[in-house]
């Protein structure tokens, strides 16, 4: 760990780093202890730290998202492994879901970075509001249907891609819900969802890396910022085993309820910020 943290480059100021490790440190324990996507806090704080280096807020936001979405690549392996050896993985679903999220993923990281930076801001803040709502409800779809064909399934991996490249996410958030809907146990639907989680993670990455390949942003590949990907990737993986431990001794329904509430004050930011970027009158 201390010879991959001395690889940062020293123009980086330390207490960034540091900011960093923290925010992979917490991460990973929500992401254990109660079953969250780290993206929904990782953006808005990446995105923060780097508009303090002085990157313009254009740039600072797809790098945040980009980078989110390059996490998953790590710990969508961990996951897949945990649940393929339990059994909890529908391989044949995952593989016909593939294409579509492949494609949609790669779609949406492009359009996201042709897209305006208000319009960006107003699409994760509204992607907050929602994953908080879903968690103060605790509302679970009913199973009403069987599983669609190839062609069906390939369509819900599509829209699934694309609405998790454009907010950094791994796809969990629309693949449990969905799956579950298509009467699939609720386990195997989050087992066949991790696996699901790598292509997401691939094509959208390298999408964000293309289009972000010719702005010589600093200490970035394209529009992924490297030393935040390093350093969340690194402490997350440490501390999502113990906040996984603990989900069984502490009230976790609790817990949920007032991350959600954070939620909701980090989508008032959001929305705050793309309100601003609409009327700039305000913002002076």
């Amino acid at each position: 760990m201390t010879e991959l943290i001395a690889a940062i480059p020293v123009e980086i100021p330390w207490l960034t780093i540091t900011g960093l490790l923290l925010l992979g440190a917490c991460t990973g324990f929500l992401s254990g202890l109660l079953g969250i996507g780290g993206g929904m806090i990782m953006v808005p704080f990446v995105d923060a730290m780097l508009r303090q280096q002085g990157i313009a807020a254009e740039h600072s936001l797809r790098m945040a998202i980009a980078t989110s979405l390059s996490t998953v690549l790590f710990t969508a392996v961990s996951s897949m492994r945990a649940h393929h050896r339990r059994a909890g993985v529908r391989w044949d679903v995952a593989f016909k879901m593939m294409p579509g999220m492949l494609a949609g993923s790669a779609l949406g990281a492009v359009w996201a970075s042709q897209l305006r930076t208000r319009w960006l801001l107003a699409w994760f803040a509204a992607f907050l509001l929602l994953s908080a709502t879903q968690m103060l409800l605790e509302r679970k779809p009913k199973p009403s249907q069987a599983l669609p064909s190839g062609l069906g399934l390939s369509a819900a991996g599509t829209v699934v891609g694309a609405l998790s490249s454009i907010v950094g996410a791994g796809g969990a958030f629309m693949t449990v819900p969905y799956l579950s809907w298509c009467s699939l146990a609720p386990a195997i639907a989050i087992g066949t969802s991790a696996a699901s989680g790598f292509p997401i993670a691939a094509a959208g990455s390298l999408a964000y890396v293309i289009s972000g390949w010719d702005l010589d942003l600093p200490h970035a590949i394209g529009y992924v910022y490297w030393p935040a990907l390093l350093t969340i990737v690194l402490t997350s993986m440490l501390t999502a085993p113990r906040g996984a431990a603990l989900a069984h001794q502490l009230p976790t329904r609790q817990l949920r309820r007032y991350f959600a509430i954070s939620l909701y004050l980090l989508s008032a930011h959001m929305s705050w910020r793309a309100f601003t970027a609409f009327n700039p009158s305000i913002a002076s």
